[in-house]
């Protein structure tokens, strides 16, 4: 099969089907599968910016207002009232303070990084801010940081 229709068919079967027990392609499943090698799978791939093993997540609103909802509070950030303070208000409490019970070893030829597979708490940290949404700056910053004795847990 000439170089082009290998790249094709690359690009197809990456976009457009899945391999049977697995969520993506990898370059040897593909290559295997496509009767060609990973390296040729691993240059169309870069060429053409497919990067399989990632995905983004989203969620859509199943709320029939959604939109009106939308519409009014992004009115408030483009045109609010007249001397009115705007807050935009989002929580992320109890952010967990980790650290390994143990150093890793550091990466060296022939070896990968390692890590214990247990940590311990340091407490929980909770960050506040105060931005401007629609200057996209922050006003302000308070991080609050609760110290914690638990015993070391398994990741």
């Amino acid at each position: 099969m000439a170089r082009d229709a290998v790249a094709a068919k690359i690009i197809e079967w990456t976009t457009q089907r899945k391999p049977n027990n697995a969520t993506h392609w990898s370059t040897r499943t593909l290559a295997k599968a496509l009767g060609t090698n990973r390296a040729m799978v691993n240059r169309v791939w870069r060429a053409n910016g497919l990067k399989p093993h990632l995905s983004k997540t989203f969620k859509v609103s199943n709320d029939h207002r959604f939109e009106e909802k939308l519409v009014d509070v992004v009115g408030l950030y483009m045109n609010p009232p007249e001397r009115a303070l705007v807050l935009s208000v989002d929580e992320k409490s109890q952010i967990q303070a980790l650290d390994r019970t143990q150093p890793g070893l550091p990466l060296k030829k022939g070896r990968c990084g390692t890590m214990t597979h247990d940590y311990k708490r340091n407490g929980t940290t909770t960050l506040f801010a105060a931005l401007s949404v629609l200057h996209g700056t922050v006003i302000a910053v308070v991080i609050c940081i609760s110290t914690s004795t638990d015993p070391p847990m398994r990741s």
